[in-house]
């Protein structure tokens, strides 16, 4: 089972301290389980990044939220190289301030190698989102006083041909015990965090905090997700993410929309990042 560092695990905070614990009940409880066809390669990042993914909940994690936002599962370009939800990795390490060795999964497909934060191709749901969070807060770190952002589920899927699988596509027989393994983490990120808010990112993350969360206190929305797969993101993520978060109350109202210049940077992928 992985374990957190336990340098300066008894000084830093309870909340913290709890979404440390979770994650790393996550990972062990998900590399027990065994995947089948259409499935031939499974990366957990809890494991080989687990350096960048510790920093991440160290740094940001250390107290309750107003908002915490939900996404699916790590991108290939994204969390799977950097450890960090939606981590494209120039908003990682530039943005944020994270940046660790990164090691490689314990059967890594030839067609899906594992950079790390070398990795020069663009994760373009990421830059999408944290370049709205960086154009709206500024510093990494006015975002994340109020604001958290988690993966429903750690595993990126793989099948023989190198294609991404996402966790709605395996058979419902091999998703069971995932789906019961993430849903108990997500109880645990809610209880440790106790925000007002949880945003699906998408619509299986949003459907899957309907599933697993309590509503009363605890209030559920979903967003656009930003995926160059999604005509509509292309069509201007950034601006419509922020006026679906204000229409639900979990943002206040802002006169002025994103900048234009970052809605269409964000609606080309770029194959390379200048290093």
């Amino acid at each position: 089972m992985r374990k957190p560092n336990r340098v300066g695990l008894d000084q830093m905070t309870s909340t913290a301290r709890e979404l440390l614990q979770a994650a790393a009940a996550l990972a062990a409880a998900v590399n027990r389980q065994e995947f089948r066809s259409p499935v031939t390669h499974v990366y957990n990042p809890l494991d080989y990044a687990w350096p960048a993914h510790e920093a991440y909940l160290r740094r940001f994690g250390s107290t309750r939220k107003q908002v915490v936002f939900l996404g699916m599962n790590p991108g290939p370009f994204g969390m799977v190289q950097t450890g960090v939800p939606f981590g494209e990795v120039s908003m990682v390490q530039d943005w944020m301030g994270i940046s660790a060795v990164v090691g490689q999964p314990a059967h890594p497909h030839p067609k899906r190698p594992i950079d790390g934060f070398g990795c020069t191709r663009s994760e373009v749901s990421g830059r999408r989102l944290w370049g709205l969070f960086a154009e709206r807060f500024g510093r990494a770190e006015a975002f994340f006083d109020e604001h958290f952002v988690v993966n429903y589920c750690p595993l990126a899927f793989f099948d023989a041909a190198g294609r991404n699988l996402t966790p709605d596509k395996l058979p419902v027989a091999q998703a069971a015990p995932l789906v019961a393994a993430c849903d108990a983490h997500l109880r645990k990120v809610v209880g440790a965090l106790r925000p007002q808010w949880v945003i699906g990112v998408g619509d299986f993350a949003a459907k899957r905090a309907r599933a697993v969360l309590e509503q009363g206190a605890l209030r559920l929305g979903k967003i656009l997700h930003p995926s160059p797969a999604s005509p509509a993101a292309n069509r201007g993520w950034a601006e419509a993410a922020t006026q679906q978060m204000e229409a639900l109350g979990a943002w206040r109202v802002r006169r002025q929309r994103p900048e234009r210049g970052l809605q269409s940077a964000g609606t080309q992928e770029i194959p390379e990042r200048s290093m």
